[in-house]
């Protein structure tokens, strides 16, 4: 099994070649490469490469598949016994990436 660990915006993921995966805003266009350089671990098998913290000259290759904004989160704030109430809603943005290849 060969997969590797990468970070983006400020979260980790785990991801195999194949696999698509929701990462926060990313600023490329849909239908570009990208590629992710901030690995922090890569399995292949028995071998397996840890970061101090990132592997030098490790990448993750994606595919942007689309960009979007997710479903909407209320966000709901409530005092007892005061009559405050608030209430919001919220629509994150996000990066869809297809990954392609795995490389250390």
């Amino acid at each position: 099994m060969k997969f590797a660990i990468i970070q983006t915006g400020g979260k980790q993921y785990k991801v195999a070649s194949g696999q698509k995966i929701k990462v926060e805003k990313l600023d490329v266009e849909e239908n570009e490469n990208f590629v992710f350089d901030k690995v922090l671990l890569m399995v292949d098998g028995d071998n397996v490469k840890i970061g101090t913290p990132y592997i030098e000259g490790a990448k993750v290759e994606a595919k942007i598949v689309k960009q979007g904004r997710d479903k909407k989160k209320i966000v709901f704030r409530y005092h007892s016994k005061t009559r405050y109430m608030k209430k919001k809603g919220h629509r994150q943005h996000f990066t869809e990436a297809e990954i392609k290849k795995t490389e250390a």
